[in-house]
This record gives C-alpha cells, sequence and structure tokens, in this order.
C-alpha cells in the first residue's frame, strides 16, 4: 500500500489538511496518508526542510513526500518533482529541498507541467495531489512534467566558514516544542573545520565551550537530587538529526524557560563557533 506524507504550514484550524486527506482518498482508496507536521510557521521554507530532512529517512523507500509551503504557483515558483534517495518529494522550487539533498544527487527531477489541466488555485490540493495519486499508482516522472537539471538554493541553510578556518558563522533555523533552538551547524562541518580545537560558542549573550553528548550529562548524579539545580541551565548538544542544538536542561517555555525565551534565540539569531589555538 503507498504511503504518502504532508507537511504544511496549513495548521489545524482551517479545512486545507482534511480537504488535502479527501483529495487524495478519492482518487485512491488503499493508501496510508501520514501527518509529518501540519505545524510549519507560515512561509517558512527552511524550518520545513529541516522537519522533512530529520523525518522522511524513517519511511520505507518509495514513500511520497508533499511539502505545501510556499507552494503558489508563480513563474518564480515553479513545481517540481524529485527522485532522491529512494524517496519521491513534491514542492515548490523555492530551496525547500535544499537542505534535504544536500550533498545527495536527485535520480529524477521534473518540473510539474499539469497544471493546465487544473481550475483551482488551491496547489496542494490540487497540482500536488494529482501527482503523488499518480506516482502511488506506479506512473513516472516523466509522464507529469519535463525534466530539469537544477534547483533553486536555499539563502542560510548552510554556515558560513571564515578564510583561516577559525570562526563558523551559523544562525538558528528551528526551535522545536520545547524551545530548544536548532543550528544550521551539523556535527560534520564542526568537526571536519575545528579539527579537535578548543572552541566557544557565542550566542547572543551566551557563551559555551563544552558540547554535550546528551541533555542529562550536565546533571551530576553524585549530587543529592535537591542540591542539583540544574532545570532550565543552559547546555549545547549536537541533536538527534546530528545538527549543534542551545538547549535549557528539562526545557519549557512556560515554566523554567528555554533557549529561545531565555537567551532570545529565535528563528536567525546568529550562533558563531570560534576555534582556539594552541
Amino acid at each position: 500500500m503507498p504511503i504518502i506524507t504532508l507537511t504544511t504550514d496549513f495548521g489545524w484550524k482551517d479545512p486545507y489538511v482534511g480537504a488535502v486527506k479527501g483529495a487524495i482518498y478519492k482518487e485512491i482508496e488503499n493508501v496510508n496518508i501520514v501527518d509529518i507536521s501540519h505545524e510549519v510557521s507560515p512561509f517558512n521554507i527552511a524550518e520545513a526542510a529541516y522537519i522533512i530532512k530529520n523525518a522522511y529517512h524513517s519511511f520505507p523507500d518509495g514513500t511520497i513526500h508533499i511539502i505545501g509551503v510556499d507552494a503558489e504557483h508563480t513563474v518564480e515558483n515553479i513545481h517540481i518533482a524529485v527522485l532522491l534517495n529512494g524517496h519521491y518529494f513534491i514542492c515548490a522550487d523555492n530551496g525547500v529541498l535544499a537542505l534535504i539533498m544536500n550533498k545527495l544527487h536527485p535520480e529524477k527531477l521534473v518540473e510539474i507541467n499539469i497544471h493546465d489541466r487544473i481550475s483551482s488555485n488551491f496547489t496542494t490540493l490540487n497540482a500536488f495531489v494529482s501527482t503523488a495519486c499518480h506516482i502511488a499508482r506506479g506512473g513516472t516522472l516523466e509522464v507529469i512534467g519535463k525534466p530539469i537539471s537544477r534547483i533553486r538554493a536555499l539563502s542560510g541553510v548552510t554556515p558560513k566558514i571564515s578564510d583561516n578556518k577559525n570562526v563558523i558563522h551559523g544562525q538558528v533555523i528551528y526551535i522545536d516544542n520545547y524551545g530548544n533552538s536548532v543550528s544550521n551547524i551539523t556535527e560534520d562541518i564542526f568537526n571536519e573545520v575545528g579539527k579537535g580545537r578548543k572552541f566557544e560558542i557565542s550566542a547572543r549573550n551566551e557563551h559555551f565551550n563544552k558540547i554535550f553528548k546528551k541533555y542529562s550529562d550536565i546533571v551530576n548524579f553524585d549530587d543529592e537530587q535537591k542540591k542539583r539545580d540544574v532545570d532550565g541551565k543552559g547546555l549545547v548538544i549536537f541533536n538527534s538529526a546530528g545538527y549543534l542544538e542551545l538547549a535549557t536542561y528539562k526545557s519549557n517555555p512556560l515554566t523554567v524557560g528555554s533557549a529561545s525565551t531565555l537567551f532570545g534565540l529565535q528563528i536567525n539569531a546568529p550562533v558563531i563557533i570560534t576555534f582556539i589555538e594552541e
């Protein structure tokens, strides 16, 4: 049974998610529809890219992923369908696939050209659904689109490295449900540039010189529980997706606070790593 995932900025209040699912079921009865997220911040392409990048590989090969963020069809915002790493992605060519692709190369890449057969202006409900159902029925990408050779890059996804290789200039690209601030600096980039050197991480007024393996490493479990006093204390880890994350222990934006609330680390906030020559 084919699997179609949905990642959008529609939220749950409006009828859009239900309408998309209904349209899919109207075309294909035997299909699994999985919601990855409908809480992407409106038009936030980097956030959508981060979410889908860190979810898609948990699905089996052949899964079809619809990304409905900033997806209105225009001459500058064409629609594409991509076969990448064994998965199909359907989205606007707005840079959302740049983070997902990274060093991967698409097996197939087409510009969707079925819009003249569709009258509605609800992109995700028509062109994306029709394309996804075509693929789910075993159709090829060449039938619904013309091959293209490249897609749009997304600014801000890749951190900048100084010419002397001593500084990484990154930024916050995602804030999770706990208020943790995720940067665009990956563990691979950190290790490649740092080469084991000491470092300082600066984010707003916060400074760190240690990266923990997991959140609880900040706790000294030899201390009595009442003496630990670490709830809300700032820390840095590489999260399960391999991205540098600024967090607070047992973070909660409504109680002890979080990196985003206590440190002011909102989307696009700078995160700078300076390596120290010994």
